[in-house]
This record gives structure tokens, C-alpha cells and sequence, in this order.
């Protein structure tokens, strides 16, 4: 499993390499190299599954008795590593159809800087997934930032570099959680593992989650750190699925996942800060996206509050529940394949109707019914709609706060305005399914070109995996 899970990390950095040292085959290498990343994730989960699920640790770097960098490989680490690095693979093959001069919005062949980083970042994401130590994912969180930062401003106007920069800014300013959290570790235990969270007192316990929950909150645009997610929808719809969707604002959840499921007993103020900040992103990420004409900044805004959800589950979780726990860790896997569905559905209309504003749009049904199955079963996934995906999610959300709010009567208003915002988002983005996809085609819509094969295969894919998903995830969780 050691040498699987080192491949994996690795593989993608060697085709970044390539695709900057053969540019012209730049784009191919992208694919070859994203899909072995992909196998080697699969392979890591069934050696761990034949293995017979037991959680492993791997120490791959120390300095005398401290350890600097490892794998931990657990249930955990393996679905989500199969998440996040399968639709980098998934958002590489969209590319080959998008990142073309047949692309009405934006006609601009993917040169090798957007095929590179875009390798990087998937093995950013499998190294911070993978990773056993606080310092490990540091580092991985840091290049994640910078990734991020190029490819936000991949299209080189102003708007792109600004955006690009605040992404750094803010993600790098958030980073300094994690140097607390790495500091304090450190220094109650004589080593960066996170398995040495349960070591810990409840004051510097306090604090290390405190940091972690810091980082958490920049790197996946919660309040008050959330500003530069709307505007990183200038990156190119396929960056803006698989980073602003999939895999970055997801690393900020799976980090203060990994803490909580780390430390054993969590004090209660970590709980309830969690809580507090959830339920507020919540209701301003719902708030924000109602005027939104503009679909990739409804979606940013949406995710933005999808986020929230995560980490609601998951401040439950440290308050005790374990069912809050795992439907905060399937919430981060269900939604990641819904949302990117969504991202890419907008692309799709960018790449054929020239167009990705809501009004511009009608007919959608008649002009590509696949564009409006995919918006569809997005819309009623991420509004958690059974038998969507997420719904299964948010449903063991409920159940769990809930039945927690016997010891915390606090928690019934907050699930209370939780359900009123889901109830009132699917309201929301059906009123704007309605307006979209039914009716007359609109002039950009009569008039779109078709989709190219490798973008139709990515949709189609995504669609599945938003009816399926939860299936997965909890079989695997099981």
C-alpha cells in the first residue's frame, strides 16, 4: 500500500513536468497522467479493502523520532482520495473538448500551464488527502494555494490576476491556522502527527483545532474569509469544477474532519464555534446567490453554503455524534460530483451558446436535452432531493442534530433555519431551471453548437455518479 499510495502522490508531478518539458502533447499527457493517478487511487483502495480495512500508517520522513511526512491509509483517506483525484482526471478529459478555439465564450486552446498545474494540483490533493502529519498537510495546503492562484488567472486579464491574487492572499493568510495548530502540536508532543491530537490537553487541544478549523474556514470560503471564491469564477469552468467544486474548498473540510476523528475527546467550544460559523455562512451564502444572474457566481455562492453544510455535520460531530461525522465525510464526497456537475453544465452552455447568463437562456431542453438532464439532476442533488446523492447526506445530518439537540436544545433552531434555507434553495434554483431549461430556445440556445464527444462523456459520467454516490460512500464508510 506504501508504494501505491507513494505512485499516486508522485505520478502526477512527473506528468506536470512532462507536459512543460513536450508541449505539444501537453494535453495528452495531462490524460495519461491523470488516469494513472486515478487507477493508483482504486489500486490503494483495494489493497486497504483486501488488506482487510485496517487502518495503516506509513512514516516516509523523520528527523530522529519526529516524523515530518507519512500516509495514513484508512476509509477516510481512501474514498476521498478517489474522489478528489478521479475528477481531476474527469475535469482533464473535459478540457480536451473546452479548452478549444471552437469554444464560443472563451476560444483559447489549453496551452501546457493550464495542463501542468492542473497535474500539480492533483497531486497536491492526493498528498493532502494522504497525508498523517500536520506538517504534511501544510505543505500540501500551501501548493495547493498557488496552484489556484495560476489558474484563477490563467486568462491573463486583470480581473483574472486580481482574483487570482486574493485567492492566495486570503488561503495563505488562513494557512497560518495550521502553522498555530502545527506549533502547538509540536510542542505538547514532540511530534507533527495527527494522531497526537488525542495526546492533548483540552486547553492546547482548544487551540490546535481552533487553527486547524481557521485554515479549514479560509481554504473553503467561510465566513468572514469567503471573499475570494465569487470571484475566482474568472478561472476557466473546468478549474472552476474541480477547484472551486471538488477538490480545494473541499481540503479546508477534510482537514478539520481529520482533526476531529484525530483527537479523540473534542471540548465543546470547538463544537460550537463550528456551529455558530456554519449556520451563518449558510444564511449569507443563500442570501448572496438570490440576485445572481451570472450561473458559474449563483454556483460559487451555492457552494459557499454547501460548504456550510459540511461543517455543520461535522461541529456536530465534535459535539459527540458520529453519525453527524460521517454525513459530514459523505456530504464532502456526495457533493463533490454534484456540484462539478453543475460547474460543467454551465461550461457547456459557455462552450455552445456562447453564454453562461441565466436570462440569455431558454429552451435549454430542446436545444441539448443531455444539458438539461445535467442541470436537472444537479439542481435536485445539490438541493437534496431523494434519490439524489446528497440528499442521504443531509438526511443523517438532521437525524443526527437532531437527536443531539436532547443535550444541546440549542441545535433545534439552528436545523430548524437549516431546513428553511434547503427548502428555500431548491425553490430557488428550480424557479431558475423553469425560467432555463423549459420553453422556446432562446437565440443563443437555438443556435448552440453540438458538445464535443470527451465533455458529453464527463456529463454523463457526473449524472451517474449524483444518483450513485451515496451508495458508495456509505457502503464504503460501513
Amino acid at each position: 500500500m506504501e508504494s501505491i499510495a507513494l505512485f499516486t502522490l508522485v505520478v502526477p508531478f512527473i506528468g506536470a513536468l512532462l507536459a512543460v518539458l513536450v508541449p505539444k502533447q501537453c494535453k495528452w499527457t495531462a490524460q495519461l497522467f491523470s488516469l494513472l493517478a486515478t487507477l493508483g487511487t482504486l489500486a490503494l483502495a483495494y489493497s486497504f479493502f483486501s488488506a482487510g480495512a485496517q487502518s495503516t500508517h506509513f512514516n516516509l520522513l523523520s528527523v530522529g523520532q519526529i516524523e515530518l511526512f507519512g500516509f495514513t491509509v484508512d476509509k477516510v483517506s481512501t474514498l476521498i482520495a478517489v474522489a478528489v483525484v478521479s475528477l481531476g482526471f474527469l475535469v482533464s478529459f473535459y478540457s480536451l473538448g473546452y479548452m478549444s478555439p471552437a469554444n464560443r465564450e472563451h476560444a483559447q486552446t489549453g496551452d501546457p500551464r493550464y495542463y501542468a498545474f492542473l497535474l500539480v494540483f492533483i497531486g497536491a490533493m492526493a498528498g493532502m488527502v494522504l497525508s498523517s502529519t500536520v506538517l504534511g498537510q501544510l505543505l500540501f495546503f500551501e501548493i495547493t494555494g498557488a496552484c489556484s492562484w495560476s489558474l484563477i488567472g490563467y486568462y491573463q486579464k486583470e480581473s483574472s490576476f486580481k482574483a487570482g491574487l486574493k485567492a492566495l492572499i486570503v488561503t495563505h493568510i488562513a494557512s497560518l491556522g495550521l502553522f498555530v495548530a502545527a506549533a502547538f502540536l509540536f510542542k505538547a508532543t514532540g511530534t507533527f502527527s495527527i494522531e497526537a491530537l488525542a495526546q492533548l490537553d483540552d486547553t492546547t487541544k482548544t487551540i490546535v483545532l481552533c487553527g486547524v478549523l481557521m485554515a479549514a474556514w479560509g481554504k473553503s470560503a467561510q465566513l468572514p474569509m469567503h471573499v475570494w471564491l465569487p470571484d475566482a469564477m474568472n478561472a476557466p469552468t473546468p478549474v472552476s469544477a474541480y477547484l472551486h467544486a471538488a477538490s480545494m474548498v473541499k481540503v479546508g473540510v477534510y482537514i478539520f474532519a481529520r482533526a476531529l476523528m484525530s483527537a479523540g475527546n473534542v471540548p465543546e467550544i470547538v463544537g460550537m464555534v463550528g456551529v455558530a460559523g456554519a449556520i451563518i455562512t449558510m444564511i449569507y451564502g443563500f442570501i448572496m446567490y438570490l440576485p445572481q444572474k451570472d450561473m458559474k457566481r449563483l454556483l460559487a455562492y451555492s457552494t459557499i453554503a454547501q460548504l456550510a453544510y459540511m461543517f455543520l455535520a461535522l461541529s456536530i460531530g465534535a459535539l459527540g455524534s458520529r453519525l453527524a461525522l460521517d454525513s459530514g465525510v459523505t456530504y464532502l464526497f456526495n457533493h463533490a460530483f454534484a456540484k462539478s456537475l453543475f460547474f460543467l453544465v454551465a461550461g457547456s452552455l459557455s462552450y455552445t451558446a456562447g453564454t453562461r447568463m441565466l436570462p440569455q437562456l431558454q429552451g435549454i431542453v430542446k436545444g441539448s436535452p443531455l444539458l438539461a438532464v445535467g442541470f436537472c439532476v444537479a439542481a435536485l442533488a445539490i438541493t437534496g432531493v431523494p434519490p439524489f446523492n446528497i440528499f442521504f447526506s443531509k438526511f443523517s445530518l438532521m437525524q443526527a442534530g437532531f437527536a443531539m439537540s436532547d443535550q444541546y436544545p440549542w441545535l433545534t433552531p439552528v436545523l430548524v433555519i437549516a431546513l428553511i434555507e434547503s427548502v428555500a434553495s431548491f425553490g430557488w434554483i428550480m424557479y431558475w431551471f423553469g425560467k432555463t431549461v423549459l420553453g422556446e430556445p432562446s437565440e443563443p440556445v437555438a443556435t448552440a453548437q453540438p458538445l464535443p464527444a470527451s465533455m458529453k462523456f464527463v456529463l454523463v459520467v457526473l449524472i451517474i455518479m449524483s444518483l450513485f454516490s451515496s451508495a458508495i460512500a456509505a457502503g464504503w464508510l460501513a
